[in-house]
């Protein structure tokens, strides 16, 4: 019989998932606007691509942790600090323009502590539920509307442009940390058994690419994040050359769908095959960059509502994709994992190759804006031809059971 989550439990992880969506989106967000007041727009690709190279070895590393060796709260908590320290650091040295080599190094520490805090979170959330499918996507909304709210705050101080958004999210993460001292802990499956390098670096994960249904959906998100990495490096700047000033602010519009299709997620995963969800969250990224490339502020302010419904039907489906068809003693590395093939991967291609394409579009006379978005378009809509084509699936629902978590067919 599934167990019930007290009303307190449900108020902890919403909590959870607030504070750390707040914490990210207070840098995150209006990082590309500070580089560039800074004088450090040369570095911009490389500074976003930074979240990228961690994603390649953070995530697996202590995903690997989090199941075996530690339990996962004190894992988030430990990370929650060192992100904060090495936010102040990366701070302080735009502030006093150190030097912009320096300064990429110090994001590159943030972001290999950072990167796997979300992935360590959402195993902390799921391990905690009884049926993720339906409970998931409202308690995942809540970190959406922290990331809105941290957003607001710092358009509110006017920290658009200014350190002092990170010196905020640094105090965040500190929050963060000291939440976790709430949570009680979780029990971590302890080996006996001699782990390889290849175990304890969370190698072993690969694996799970063998599965025909995993690996098309791994490689969807993955090749999705290509293109949806020229969206916060490259809107906000185009926000501001159409006169829209608080560009912190106005990219919230996005988590306002965001959380809808959250709360709806639930719904459609029991009416519509896994195929569809995906399919549909890829049609609104094609939407999304072709209405960005009208090149005026209502069209670009309707491409930014729609990312939101995009992100959702892509990327959380495929968080719950996994928590349902792995095995629990797998779950943290799946996670990271996914967070390896999103945030390593795909974002690296995509901050280095659409960083490439937005100065080829740039001349003396300004950005070719409908130029720029309208490639990203074509490219979400070759994704989206890939998974069609590369995604069997059966069934008719989503519908599953923690017992038929363990196998690898189901209704998807």
């Amino acid at each position: 019989m599934l167990r019930t989550i007290r009303k307190a439990e449900y108020a902890e992880l919403i909590a959870l998932f607030f504070l750390q969506g707040a914490a990210l989106g207070m840098w995150f967000v209006p990082l590309s606007t500070v580089l560039d007041a800074h004088g450090l727009r040369a570095i911009k690709p490389f500074a976003f691509a930074a979240t990228a190279l961690a994603a390649f070895v953070s995530p697996l590393i202590f995903g690997a942790m989090a199941d075996r060796h530690a339990s996962p709260v004190k894992v988030l908590r430990g990370l929650s600090l060192a992100t904060a320290a090495a936010l102040v650091l990366a701070c302080t040295a735009i502030k006093l323009g150190w030097s912009p080599w320096l300064v990429l190094a110090l994001i590159q520490l943030y972001a290999l502590c950072s990167s796997p805090t979300f992935s360590i979170a959402a195993t902390i959330v799921f391990a905690r539920l009884a049926d993720a499918q339906k409970e998931f996507g409202p308690i995942r909304a809540m970190a959406t509307l922290g990331w809105m709210t941290g957003c607001w705050v710092v358009s509110a101080l006017g920290a658009d442009t200014s350190p002092l958004a990170g010196y905020g999210g640094a105090v965040m993460w500190v929050l963060v940390a000291g939440f976790t001292f709430l949570l009680p802990e979780l029990e971590t499956p302890k080996s006996a058994e001699h782990l390889t390098w290849r175990q304890r670096l969370g190698l072993d994960a690969l694996t799970l690419l063998k599965n025909r249904d995993h690996r098309v959906v791994f490689i969807t998100a993955a090749l999705f994040c290509i293109p949806l990495a020229g969206f916060y490096p490259y809107a906000p700047p185009h926000l501001r050359a159409l006169g829209l000033v608080h560009t912190s602010a106005w990219m919230t519009l996005g988590q306002v769908t965001e959380i809808i299709a959250m709360f709806s997620l639930g719904g459609l995963l029991l009416k519509w095959r896994l195929k569809w969800v995906f399919a549909c969250g890829l049609s609104f990224g094609v939407l999304r960059f072709a209405l960005s490339a009208m090149n005026g502020k209502m069209w670009i302010l309707a491409g930014v509502l729609l990312h939101g419904c995009s992100f959702t039907l892509v990327y959380i489906t495929a968080q719950i994709y996994l928590e349902q068809r792995v095995d629990a003693a797998w779950r943290a590395r799946a996670q990271a994992l996914l967070s390896l093939m999103n945030s390593g991967v795909g974002n690296l291609l995509g901050y280095l190759g659409v960083g490439w394409w937005f100065s080829a579009c740039t001349g003396p006379s300004g950005t070719q804006w409908p130029i720029f978005w309208g490639a990203l378009a074509l490219a979400v809509g070759v994704v989206m031809a890939y998974f069609l084509t590369a995604y069997h699936g059966v069934g008719s629902g989503f519908l599953r059971t923690k017992q038929h978590s363990k196998s690898a067919a189901g209704p998807d």
